[in-house]
């Protein structure tokens, strides 16, 4: 296949490597040091599930070099959503699939008015990943999958026949009979981990030894469930139960990118995971204590470190 990784950060340079490590076609989208680095040394991942070294990998900052291709795995920053789809608009084609592996629950509705609802495709996806140096992704913990389908859940075979495509590259990707809900199931438990992580500004495992902090890290995750139901998101009844099976999954070092991204005094996805939570409880009119104290400890840092 031919694919795009827009852009080649954490989450995208880890699959499109490995996409690319078995014979795919993919290029990929960067900029600044990691696009000198990936031009001048090619692409490194480091990862308990293997190593490996793409020397040759082709990368560019301009999609209009490309042309057309045949999947787009889309993991931009949320803010940089609407910016970037506009600028990959010269990789859509009539057949291409554009599988959003970003945060949040919105992706899907604002990016199929740019490219179309037929290319826009929800995804979510579990991995603890982050670029510790330019032209390098670093993978931790034993777990990096892929669940991606049709919001609307229609059959979609050209989606398909890609995700059969993918499967056999030996990632873990899963054909979802119901898209919604698995994204609402990723961002619960998303906007509990980034909520902890960021706010305690301690890893993981840290949290989950701790009664107080555990307790903080489950508040947040219900009050997110809470209003998921009320926007008519069917989670089953043991889905407490299952979000701290999930918790209980990953390694204890395990911080989410927005605690990383709060160390590096870079810009945070505050408004889209905390802040959403936030705006839906007011829509609701349902409270969300936790998540509200969350967003306020946060919200002098969202745009980044300030001089």
């Amino acid at each position: 296949m031919k694919i795009a990784v827009v852009a080649a950060g954490a989450v995208g340079g880890y699959f499109g490597a490995r996409l690319a490590a078995a014979g795919h076609d993919v290029t990929f989208i960067a900029r600044g040091a990691h696009l000198d680095a990936i031009r001048r040394d090619g692409l490194k991942v480091e990862s308990t599930l293997g190593n490996l070294h793409l020397t040759n990998a082709k990368a560019t900052d301009d999609a209009t070099t490309v042309g057309p291709v045949d999947v787009v795995l889309f993991a931009v920053k949320l803010w940089d959503t609407e910016a970037a789809g506009q600028a990959m608009l010269p990789l859509v084609g009539p057949d291409t699939r554009v599988i959003t592996l970003q945060n949040g629950v919105d992706s899907v509705e604002r990016l199929a008015p740019i490219i179309g609802d037929a290319a826009a495709i929800g995804g979510a996806t579990y991995v603890v990943s982050n670029v510790p140096t330019p032209g390098t992704i670093r993978h931790t913990g034993a777990i990096a999958k892929i669940r991606c389908g049709r919001l609307d859940r229609r059959p979609d075979a050209v989606l398909a026949r890609y995700v059969y495509e993918i499967m056999a590259a030996k990632i873990d990707i899963t054909l979802s009979d119901d898209m919604w809900l698995d994204l609402w199931k990723k961002f619960a438990l998303l906007s509990g981990t980034s909520g902890a992580t960021a706010s305690t500004r301690q890893p993981l495992g840290v949290i989950r030894d701790d009664p107080d902090m555990r307790v903080l890290l489950q508040r947040l995750m219900q009050e997110t469930v809470t209003v998921g139901r009320a926007a008519g998101v069917p989670f089953t009844d043991d889905i407490a139960a299952e979000l701290d099976r999930s918790i209980a999954g990953f390694p204890p070092t395990m911080r989410a990118s927005m605690a990383n991204d709060l160390d590096a005094g870079n810009r945070l996805e505050l408004d889209w995971l905390a802040g959403k939570v936030v705006a839906l409880g007011r829509k609701y009119s349902l409270a969300t204590p936790t998540q509200d104290a969350v967003y306020a400890i946060l919200k002098p840092f969202r745009m980044g470190r300030t001089k």
